[in-house]
């Protein structure tokens, strides 16, 4: 798939069919997640493929949100900041963070690419998810999302995006024009 239709067509499912995902196709997802850029090139994000349907139902209520529940995958994004830290102090938080995103930006476009189709859950109360997951406190590890993946069930009507008139501005803020 072109990365122009790829981008036109993530979008976020909340409805998904009974038909299960090969998990082959969520690895392979998985290893272009982690290709996204890494500052300093330390990495500190960390996949947890939950399959267990108990452990499933457990994180669909950890997040509230019904619809969780209905794949046979969820790929838990997690950081691991703590080398980051090290090596670049509280800038290594943000630094983290933009991991992540880059990360998950990633996984949401491969997804797209091998015709799955996910959300991008990002609440959910920390303590449940990591209680299910067996992380520890002296772990250290965030949860930044769950991403429940499956087949999309019917299509859903498209949200619309800002235009780049709105958000777009030249060399200060609020500035719409351009000068050559």
């Amino acid at each position: 798939m072109q990365l122009d239709k790829a981008i036109k067509e993530r979008h976020s499912v909340r409805r998904f069919t009974s038909r299960k995902p090969n998990w082959r196709d969520i690895i392979e997802a998985l290893e272009s997640a982690r290709l996204a850029p890494l500052a300093g090139n330390i990495p500190t994000i960390k996949f947890v493929v939950v399959t267990d349907k108990e452990e499933i139902e457990e994180l669909a209520e950890a997040c509230q949100q019904d619809f969780v529940s209905q794949v046979d995958y969820i790929v838990v994004v997690c950081s691991d900041k703590q080398q980051i830290v090290r090596s670049y102090d509280e800038r290594g938080i943000r630094y983290a963070r933009q991991q992540a995103g880059a990360t998950i930006e990633n996984l949401l476009l491969k997804l797209v690419d091998l015709g799955l189709s996910t959300c991008w859950v990002g609440e959910f109360v920390d303590e449940q998810v990591k209680r299910i997951l067996h992380i520890q406190e002296k772990d250290n590890i965030d949860i930044e999302a769950l991403f429940p993946i499956g087949y999309e069930l019917g299509k859903g009507k498209p949200r619309v995006k800002p235009s780049l008139d709105q958000i777009l501005f030249f060399n200060t803020w609020k500035n719409k024009y351009m000068n050559k």
